[in-house]
């Protein structure tokens, strides 16, 4: 039986009167790669960013590792968590914004040395090694000593792969990696996070409009509607012959917008 990563039970999101995730029950199994679809505004980043503990939510709970991630253990009963517990929790999880969020300052190889020295303690001859092991993998080996402003909007975002991995994570969650790439630098990410996906194997939770993409990297498909889950399971299904009319739909528009 497969170890389950990351739970969401029940978790439900509200922005004043609007409900963007409602009743969220969704499960993610260790070495997983779930990617969410759907229109926007149907709660798709929401879900990240509720995860990456971006957000708070109103109701229900979050588990990494059957762990609580949103609330703690204290004398038999779960209570809100304290940012000692949320530190700790977050440590485990790495993401990936469609903005790069690189630090304009620093060279490549720094932006990838600084973070888990300071976050984590690591020396900096080791954070160094390790860093440049990462940039080698995403195939920017070769830029340690730029600067982000020196780099295409691609080139980047392998940075900012790097970098997250730099922090030794054991899930990975992209909002949109490739939403601010040109048509001709789009393979260059989705090929360094297929590498991950199927070389690597870590646990991986996506939003993308790449659909082809997501049809190819996934183990299965969850397609979003007004906070809920429609419709999931594996691509040839949910992709190939979806059954919900929402999802067909949904695929029909992005068919037509090619």
């Amino acid at each position: 039986m497969a170890n389950e990563k990351i739970r969401f039970e029940g978790v439900t999101k509200r922005f004043g009167a609007l409900t963007v995730l409602d009743k969220l029950d969704l499960s993610i199994n260790d070495g997983e790669v779930v990617t969410i679809i759907g229109p926007s505004g149907s709660g798709k980043t929401t879900v990240l960013r509720c995860l990456m503990t971006l957000e708070s939510i109103e109701d229900g709970l979050i588990r990494i590792d059957g762990e609580p991630l949103n609330k703690m253990e204290s004398e038999g009963r779960l209570v809100p968590a304290s940012n000692a517990h949320l530190r700790r929790m977050r440590l485990k999880l790495g993401m990936v914004f469609q903005s790069f969020n690189l630090f304009p300052h620093l060279t490549v190889l720094q932006n990838c040395v600084e973070p888990p020295i300071f976050a984590l303690g690591v020396t900096r001859d080791e954070a160094r090694s390790r860093a440049q092991e990462l940039l080698d993998m995403v195939g920017m080996g070769d830029k340690q000593a730029h600067y982000p402003a020196q780099l295409s909007g691609g080139q980047q975002q392998r940075v900012a792969i790097a970098r997250t991995l730099a922090m030794q994570p054991e899930i990975l969650v992209f909002d949109e990696p490739t939403s601010a790439l040109d048509p001709e630098t789009i393979e260059e990410v989705t090929s360094v996070i297929r590498s991950l996906a199927v070389k690597h194997s870590y646990t991986m939770l996506m939003v993308t409009h790449q659909i082809a993409f997501a049809h190819d990297i996934s183990d299965r498909i969850c397609f979003f509607d007004k906070g809920r889950i429609v419709e999931q399971g594996p691509p040839a299904a949910v992709i190939d012959a979806p059954t919900e009319a929402r999802t067909q739909q949904f695929l029909r528009k992005v068919a037509q917008a090619r």
